[in-house]
């Protein structure tokens, strides 16, 4: 039984069912499919019939941003989309669904809205590979493995995860940097002084580094692939970096199959604001990487200038399972990778324990100032 203290926070239409995706009819008998990452293929759940999608079919496509408007718009099959008032997350899901509860933070202050269909369309994504079965057993470890946390949580028996397309922008392009700066070379100089031992003036020498500066410059060539951005306009912005790069080696091209039975976020950073994010992200690096050139010990006065070209870009979905769990009244979100299984979430600390560590902590350390001092004593 459940500890009634933790609520995992679900809704019946975030486990895929047979009323689910239209557009895929079982051609054995005639049931809606759903995609299943357990399988790698179009599953019916009344015949059990697997259907495959072909990953090799097609072109990744990556535009200039001239292209943009040429780009297809919409997901490509109907969907509905709701719009959390708590932490302003879009989720696409099939029409014939309703949406209950956020998939992010778990609210019921959702509004259905028809989806944007003038929304660019995904180029390709990463399937949805990691199975709920793989999800629940990660879950259950990272349960097992925290620390400082209240036991309750490790009895939870009742598990709940979502499965959702998470937008992504990719940026390439190429960067010449000029840099110039100030470089410095260690060197060392004797230096005397005057010091007082016993009341008595002495002389003594001691080496003093100083910095010879010297003008530097030089330019440099850079290149970058898939420049990850996170699109979402959703809360767990901060638990979706902790999850990790994804590998992009792994994007198919976008086929609407891939979404049958799940969920897909629309993006709520758009194209320009993207690249302005990535834009940052090339110029920060290329400021690293002028200054590794530098020569000598050190520097300063770095000044570095970037010419970029050859911008590309496209849009992406990856894969993230998602669930909420409720304990005393506050409501906690884990994210799992879609690609690694790698589990990242929020979890109440248990002050009890932190107390208990800190006064055992205390008590060492009185114990050990207690010793030093029978030690001392018998000197």
């Amino acid at each position: 039984m459940t500890d009634p203290k933790i609520d995992i926070l679900s809704e019946e239409e975030d486990e895929p069912t047979e009323g689910g995706q239209v557009d895929f009819p079982c051609d054995n008998c005639g049931a809606e499919m759903r995609w299943d990452p357990g399988v790698d293929a179009l599953l019916c759940d009344h015949c059990q019939n697997e259907v495959a999608v072909p990953r090799d079919e097609g072109t990744i496509v990556e535009r200039s941003f001239g292209e943009a408007g040429d780009a297809a718009r919409g997901l490509g099959l109907e969907v509905r989309v709701s719009r959390c008032g708590n932490c302003g997350a879009q989720v696409s899901f099939d029409e014939k669904a309703t949406s209950k509860l956020c998939v992010y933070c778990g609210s019921s202050n959702v509004l259905e809205q028809e989806a944007n269909r003038n929304a660019i369309r995904p180029e390709s994504l990463v399937p949805l590979d990691v199975g709920r079965g793989t999800v629940e057993k990660n879950f259950r470890r990272w349960l097992k493995g925290l620390w400082f946390r209240p036991n309750d949580l490790k009895r939870t028996k009742r598990f709940d995860a979502a499965g959702v397309y998470v937008p992504f922008w990719t940026y390439d392009c190429r960067v010449h940097s000029a840099w110039s700066a100030d470089a410095g070379y260690y060197y060392w100089v004797t230096q005397t002084y005057t010091t007082f031992v016993n009341g008595k003036p002495q002389v003594r020498t001691r080496q003093v580094r100083k910095v010879r500066w010297v003008p530097a410059w030089g330019d440099r060539d850079d290149a970058f692939d898939d420049v990850l951005i996170h699109a979402s306009g959703s809360q767990p912005q901060t638990l979706v970096r902790k999850l990790g790069n994804f590998d992009t080696k792994g994007l198919v091209p976008y086929r609407p199959e891939y979404l049958a039975g799940w969920r897909a976020e629309e993006y709520q950073l758009d194209l320009e604001q993207g690249w302005n994010v990535a834009l940052r992200h090339v110029e920060t690096v290329q400021r690293d990487r002028c200054a590794g050139d530098v020569p000598g010990d050190t520097h300063r006065s770095l000044r570095v200038k970037n010419s970029i070209s050859g911008v590309r870009w496209k849009h992406v979905l990856l894969p993230i399972w998602s669930l909420q769990y409720r304990f005393k009244g506050k409501t906690y979100t884990v994210l799992v990778h879609g690609q690694t299984g790698r589990v990242v979430g929020e979890a109440p600390l248990s002050w009890f324990k932190i107390l208990g560590l800190v006064l055992a902590i205390l008590f060492a350390i009185a114990l050990a100032v207690l010793v030093l001092g029978v030690a001392s004593a018998f000197q």
